[in-house]
C-alpha cells in the first residue's frame, strides 16, 4: 500500500487552517503532518518534519509565505519542498513572487474542496499547478515588469519546435490546447514539455513559465 502523502498546511486564519486541514486529513491518500500560522513556524515545522508538500498562504505575519517558499523551495535549497500557494482571488504580485521564489502552483482560497484535494495531489505527484486562464491573468497583468536577463540565453538548446512549444506554454495554454494548435498529440506535447524542463533545468512549466518572459522569448 501507497503512504500518504504527508501535508503541512501554513495559514494566518484559524479557521481556513482547520478547515484545510479537515478536509486534507478525511482522504485516505493524504495525511496532514501538521499546522501553522506564520511563514517562520512553516519553515522550522518542514525542516524538522519534511513533508512531502506544504499548503501555504501569501499574507502571513513573522515572515510571509514568498519568504518562507523561497527558504524552503528556492534556489539553491537542498532537498526542497514541494510547495502550493493559496490566496484569495486578486491575482496580485505576491503571488507572481511566490511562483519566482519556488512554488510549484497555486490555488484561489474560494476553490471547491475537490480541486483543492487535486491541487496537492497534483503537486505532490512532481507536477505544476497553474490553470491556463490563471496564467493568462498573472503573467499578462505582470508581462511589462519582468525584465529580460542579461546575456544569452540557454534557449539556443531547443529546437524550433521545442520553443514554439515553450512560447505556447508562455501565452497560458494547455497540453489539449497546444495539441490542437500544432496539429499534434497530446503525448507528443507531453514529450516536448519534459524535454524543454529538462534540457533549460527547469523543474516545472510554472518556472517555463517564468523563464519565458525574463528571456524575451514572450513579449
Amino acid at each position: 500500500m501507497t503512504s500518504p502523502v504527508r501535508v503541512l498546511v501554513c495559514d494566518d486564519q484559524a479557521l481556513i487552517r482547520t478547515g484545510f486541514a479537515t478536509i486534507i486529513d478525511a482522504q485516505p491518500d493524504l495525511e496532514v503532518m501538521g499546522e501553522c500560522a506564520d511563514g517562520r513556524a512553516a519553515v522550522d515545522l518542514a525542516r524538522k518534519m519534511k513533508p512531502d508538500m506544504v499548503v501555504m498562504d501569501v499574507r502571513m505575519p513573522v515572515l510571509d509565505g514568498i519568504e518562507a517558499t523561497r527558504l524552503l523551495a528556492g534556489a539553491g535549497v537542498p532537498d526542497p519542498v514541494k510547495v502550493l500557494v493559496v490566496t484569495t482571488f486578486n491575482l496580485d504580485e505576491y503571488v507572481y513572487e511566490a511562483l519566482r521564489a519556488g512554488a510549484s502552483g497555486f490555488l484561489l482560497k474560494d476553490a471547491p474542496p475537490a480541486q483543492l484535494l487535486q491541487g496537492i495531489r497534483t503537486v505532490a505527484s512532481g507536477a505544476a499547478l497553474l490553470a491556463p486562464e490563471v496564467t493568462r491573468q498573472l503573467v499578462g497583468k505582470y508581462a511589462a515588469r519582468i525584465r529580460p536577463v542579461q546575456g544569452t540565453p540557454d534557449d539556443t538548446a531547443l529546437t524550433p519546435r521545442e520553443l514554439e512549444v515553450l512560447r505556447l506554454i508562455a501565452n497560458g495554454l494547455s497540453n489539449s490546447e497546444i495539441a490542437a494548435e500544432l496539429v499534434i498529440s497530446q503525448e507528443t506535447v507531453k514529450t516536448y514539455v519534459s524535454r524543454i524542463l529538462t534540457k533549460l533545468d527547469l523543474r516545472d512549466r510554472v518556472q517555463a513559465v517564468v523563464y519565458a518572459y525574463r528571456n524575451g522569448l514572450v513579449t
